[in-house]
């Protein structure tokens, strides 16, 4: 299956990327830097174009030394695959090609690169540029999750962010100091909200005794009623049972879709009321989910099985199984690196 792709770019607020002289602006402030630097941490590859390189020269590293002993501790390389897209050599002596991480140089268009990187088991891809690379991946509508960045500088000239193809759904805007992130995603919409659940496991706290599962409930005009993760408010909870009582009695659950990045449980050991119940008992009419429950923890019964019981449609997107696996089990690795 192909990676999900992430997009991430800083502009100023006239729209560009960089100004025109030969000297690399770096135009967002420290805070979004360090953000940026948690992004690479948690992909599995970083790509650029040949172009930044040539410009840039980048090294392409998880900067923290923390964030890096994090994935080494969890059985991965310090650093994520770095990704050069061209048709021609790489400069030899370019930082890309030095230090401990492993550099490959690919070719053709983004679906065919995905579809390799795909086959090399890349689950999660981060795109950094530079402005071709990053119109070429939204014109083909491949980019799943936009992180774009505005930095409070006017430019003038230089290279600007452009591209084509669908439209964005904004999920977040965040300060970071002086910079503010708006993060898009794109997509049908049970694609971008259960990859956005898929995507909120990974906050869960640490825990060796349970998997890390992102949730969203969604309205049936789109409006977002509710979102979070396991353990974000007791080390107990699930993440299904977290966002429905942030939620509460909100007549508008009747119509609503729930997204999970796990098959909501049938049955569970720390509390008497499994997701499933939960979910039954709220009235939604709607579930979708990206993986199947393993019988790691409890062996239950299917808790889609439950819910296909009492009449509510329940769907499984086996597209988004790679990328919840992935976030369900990090945690869990995370646990056993402490």
């Amino acid at each position: 299956m192909r990676p999900h792709v992430l997009a991430s770019c800083a502009t100023s607020l006239d729209g560009f990327l960089d100004d025109a002289s030969d000297e690399r602006l770096i135009l967002s402030g420290p805070a979004d830097l360090d953000r940026v630097d948690e992004e690479r941490a948690r992909a599995d590859a970083i790509l650029v174009g040949a172009g930044t390189v040539r410009a840039d020269d980048p090294r392409l590293l998880v900067r923290s030394a923390d964030r890096r002993a994090e994935r080494v501790a969890r059985g991965l390389p310090a650093s994520p695959l770095r990704v050069v897209l061209t048709t021609r050599p790489v400069d030899p002596g370019a930082r890309v090609l030095a230090g401990d991480a492993e550099t490959v140089v690919l070719a053709g268009s983004p679906g065919e690169v995905l579809d390799e990187l795909g086959r090399r088991g890349v689950v999660t891809l981060m795109v950094e540029g530079g402005a071709g690379v990053l119109r070429d991946f939204l014109t083909a509508g491949v980019v799943d999750e936009l992180q774009l960045v505005h930095a409070p500088r006017l430019v003038g000239d230089g290279p600007r962010f452009t591209g084509g193809g669908p439209d964005g759904h904004l999920v977040e805007t965040r300060t970071l100091d002086d910079d503010v992130l708006l993060r898009y995603r794109f997509g049908d919409p049970d694609d971008r909200h259960l990859a956005e659940a898929c995507t909120l496991a990974g906050r869960c706290p640490p825990s060796a005794t349970a998997f890390s599962v992102g949730c969203v409930v969604v309205a049936a005009d789109g409006t977002v009623l509710g979102s979070g993760w396991s353990r974000r408010d007791d080390p107990l909870d699930h993440a299904e049972e977290g966002v429905l009582r942030r939620i509460g009695d909100d007549p508008r659950l009747r119509s609503a879709t729930l997204y999970s990045s796990l098959e909501p449980c049938g049955r569970r050991g720390s509390r008497p009321h499994p997701c499933a119940e939960l979910i039954v008992r709220a009235g939604i009419p709607r579930v979708v989910y990206a993986w199947s429950e393993p019988p790691e923890f409890v062996d239950a019964p299917s808790g889609a099985g439950q819910l296909a019981a009492a009449g509510i449609d329940t769907v499984q997107h086996a597209r988004w199984e790679p990328l919840a696996r992935r976030c369900a089990l990090r945690a869990r690795e995370q646990f056993e690196g402490l």
